[in-house]
């Protein structure tokens, strides 16, 4: 049986993980990670900091704050431990620890563990690659108000997938402002909407001359973030150590 630890397990994100695996038969939760460690009458012990655990466990998946990734890091290096990493906000020196790191353990890394929104990544490449001589790009996110970072790690990645189907072409622009604002035709606009309790929703618009193409979508929950971080967690277990991502889940389906 796989044993998994929750990084977050008493934020939103943690406790829909508490959730979605309370039913599943070939895996258990033996321990969270949290700052609030009495919030909640866990059925798990639960360490404020991962220094304190005492107990074995296989994969960690970390839906909490940057500010807990080189503790927790740390510790899966120490322990090889896999590490299932869906937080966002990374500054630039995280993400070369975690690339530093994925030589000792499996990291798997996904700013969005949904399988649809990585369906979405592969299908604006491919649109972008054949419209981006006639079309503008413009990609619009929004999100619950609780949201800290903005844009979304979910654009950046939409973003990124674009502007390398495009040779590192275009520069981003972070919404429009002035008298002064046309548009630079090598661009991408990225733009954030935050309000109620907005799950997650993406759109990629192709504006061209005449027609407009929109590719979207939409999380009704996120549950659907929760399921894919737990077939990440059973992806990497046992994997040799490397920096995994959705690319490989979904093609080793």
């Amino acid at each position: 049986m796989l044993r998994i630890g929750i990084s977050g397990c008493n934020g939103a994100m943690g406790r829909m993980l508490n959730e979605t695996m309370s039913d599943m038969n070939d895996l258990s939760i033996v321990l969270g990670i949290d700052r609030n460690i009495n919030l909640y009458n866990n059925t798990y012990p639960v360490y404020e900091n991962p220094s304190s655990i005492d107990i074995d466990c296989d994969v960690i998946i970390d839906f909490s704050n940057p500010n807990n990734l080189n503790d927790l890091l740390n510790f899966c290096v120490d322990k090889k431990v896999g590490i299932v990493i869906a937080t966002t906000g990374l500054s630039q020196e995280q993400e070369e620890r975690i690339k530093e790191c994925s030589k000792y353990i499996p990291i798997f890394k996904s700013s969005n563990t949904s399988i649809g929104i990585n369906v979405l990544i592969d299908l604006v490449k491919k649109a972008s690659k054949v419209l981006s001589d006639n079309f503008d790009i413009e990609i619009i996110e929004k999100h619950h108000n609780k949201k800290v970072d903005a844009p979304s790690g979910t654009a950046y990645m939409l973003a990124n997938a674009i502007n390398e189907e495009l040779d590192n072409s275009m520069e981003y622009n972070y919404g429009r402002e002035g008298t002064d604002a046309k548009r630079n035709k090598k661009e991408i606009g990225i733009h954030a909407v935050r309000g109620g309790t907005i799950p997650g929703e993406h759109t990629v618009m192709f504006a061209g001359m005449d027609e407009i193409i929109e590719i979207k979508h939409t999380a009704l929950s996120k549950k659907v973030f929760a399921q894919g971080a737990v077939r990440a967690a059973k992806y990497i277990a046992n994997k040799e150590p490397r920096l995994y991502c959705m690319d490989d889940l979904i093609n080793n389906n």
